[in-house]
């Protein structure tokens, strides 16, 4: 995580350096307060990785002199045939044509299915405990 917590770091320079020229150059309010937001939330990103990754042990990616198969191995396990991303899809879908729109109740309708979509596809290799 020292990698992604650098290029974070580098971006939250880049993005406080500027705004200050942006601020200097330009004086425009909406742009300035967007580009220090900006500036603001990489910091965040790029501090919450520097603390995780003291807690974690070093990767193969942190490693300099790691080789490929450093890397080689099991990542996780990832649904071979799974139709929830379908459903989330048109479901978001829906919400974004009923945001455009202002259909309030196909906003409803269709947070209620991306809710059920979402709990689909987190819970699809969900067993239930075994009852006594």
């Amino acid at each position: 995580m020292k990698v992604e917590s650098r290029i974070f770091e580098i971006l939250t320079g880049f993005f406080f350096i500027a705004a200050i020229v942006y601020t200097v150059v330009t004086r425009e309010a909406v742009g300035i307060a967007c580009l220090f937001l900006t500036a603001g939330l990489s910091l965040i990103i790029g501090t919450y990785y520097r603390f995780v990754s003291r807690r974690l042990e070093t990767r193969p990616e942190d490693n300099p002199d790691a080789e490929v198969s450093d890397g080689a191995g099991d990542v996780g396990f990832f649904s071979p045939g799974s139709y929830w991303p379908i459903g989330l899809a048109a479901s978001a879908a829906i919400v974004g044509i009923a945001l455009a729109f202002f259909y309030v109740w196909l906003m409803i309708i269709g947070a209620v299915l991306l809710l059920f979509t979402i709990g689909g596809l987190v819970f699809e290799y969900h067993i239930r405990p075994a009852s006594h």
